[in-house]
């Protein structure tokens, strides 16, 4: 049985100082899918310690964007990702034991 897809949008928006608004390229999109729940893998963060509440969410979300291009393209000639995969793989772990890295 395999596991649901979730699909995902992710946006990145620059934040001004002063509160002035954005000139130019202002907001960078993609999508993304993941067997992992992220929503509750960014709630299960909140237990690593030492990190700001942002820095766990960066983290989680930053850890999955890798694996699911790794894991979609494991035969790649020159695999850009190749020295990732094995920390990358622990870091998964700790940051979700549960996940088995999916």
């Amino acid at each position: 049985m395999t596991s649901p897809t979730h699909r995902y949008r992710i946006t990145v928006t620059p934040v001004e100082s002063g509160g002035l608004p954005c000139f130019g390229r202002c907001a960078i999109e993609f999508e993304q899918t993941s067997r992992q729940d992220w929503m509750r893998l960014v709630e299960d963060t909140q237990r690593l310690p030492g990190l700001s509440g942002d820095e766990r969410t960066a983290l989680a979300i930053a850890a999955r964007l890798l694996d699911g291009i790794a894991r979609r393209h494991p035969d790649l000639a020159d695999d850009p990702l190749r020295e990732l995969r094995a920390p990358l793989a622990a870091l998964l772990e700790r940051i979700d034991p549960n996940s088995r890295a999916a």
